[in-house]
């Protein structure tokens, strides 16, 4: 039976580091702040602002919200984008994407500022992860998949890595966090040949294909730990499940993240964390 890389332990951690943060920015009379800028209803975004809001206020964190209807005009959106840019009180900006089709998704990603990109999603923060520095902030869920690695003491040095998928989101940022810890890192996708037996020759494996319980004992070997990163619901399970086939490799590999309880909320609390983070570098 494999180890389960809960994320519990791991969100608390986060949250003390962010905590010591917070006390050290206070003194100098800095409230961390984050911007949520939203268009429309859409109920996923409204889940996810809910569950960053909690956090932040759990944290110590300040919130703003900025809210507009789904048929707000571009000038509107994007003058309002760029007075959170602007506004020194703010130090993160989530904005939540894809925008509704009237307005210009990549104008506004390109028009976000990169330190205040808590998100990961410009072009700044992606220039940071393929170069190890300190532009803009890595994407959120990639970023969860190193800390939960990091906290279980897994050491990626000399270790096959495969990342099973390339998105921009988790993918590709994944695996050039994975090299920088010194790992051997191999990308599959949906052209790769052979991914199965790529993957079960992996040390580590990184699930982010975002196909519901793709991956099944085929891919997996003694050993491996597998990070899994993808969360659908499962109407037949009736619950959410993984990109993994839990049953099957926790019969298996050596540690596994749980869906939920795993990922998930590590993300949430890395966000969180890189407002922290943003505040920190106005000292």
């Amino acid at each position: 039976m494999a180890n389960i890389l809960k994320g519990a332990p791991v969100i608390e951690a986060i949250s003390k580091r962010s905590t010591e943060k917070i006390e050290k920015l206070k003194k100098h009379g800095i409230s961390p702040t984050l911007a949520i800028l939203r268009v429309g209803e859409r109920a996923d975004d409204i889940s996810y602002e809910r569950g960053a809001e909690k956090y932040c206020e759990k944290t110590g964190v300040a919130v703003k919200k900025v809210i507009l209807p789904a048929d707000v005009d571009g000038e509107t959106f994007y003058s309002t984008l760029d007075s959170l840019n602007k506004d020194g009180s703010v130090h993160g900006i989530l904005m939540f994407r894809p925008l509704p089709k009237h307005l210009d998704d990549e104008k506004a990603r390109k028009m976000l500022a990169p330190e205040k990109d808590i998100d990961g999603c410009t072009d700044g923060s992606l220039a940071g992860v393929f170069t190890n520095t300190e532009i803009g902030f890595a994407p959120c869920t990639a970023q969860a998949a190193m800390e939960i690695l990091d906290y279980y003491g897994i050491d990626c040095t000399g270790k096959k890595a495969v990342v099973l998928g390339r998105s921009l989101v988790v993918g590709r940022p994944a695996a050039m966090m994975l090299m920088h810890k010194n790992a051997t890192v191999t990308i599959c996708h949906t052209k790769t040949v052979d991914t199965a037996e790529i993957a079960k020759d992996a040390d580590i494996i990184i699930a982010c294909t975002g196909q519901m319980e793709s991956i099944g004992k085929d891919y997996l070997k003694a050993g491996q730990t597998v990070i899994d990163v993808g969360i659908s619901w499962n109407s037949e399970k009736n619950k959410l499940c993984g990109d993994v086939i839990f049953d099957e490799a926790e019969q298996i590999v050596e540690n596994i993240t749980p869906v939920p309880g795993g990922v998930g909320g590590v993300t949430t609390a890395v966000l969180v964390s890189h407002v922290v983070d943003a505040a920190m570098r106005v000292l």
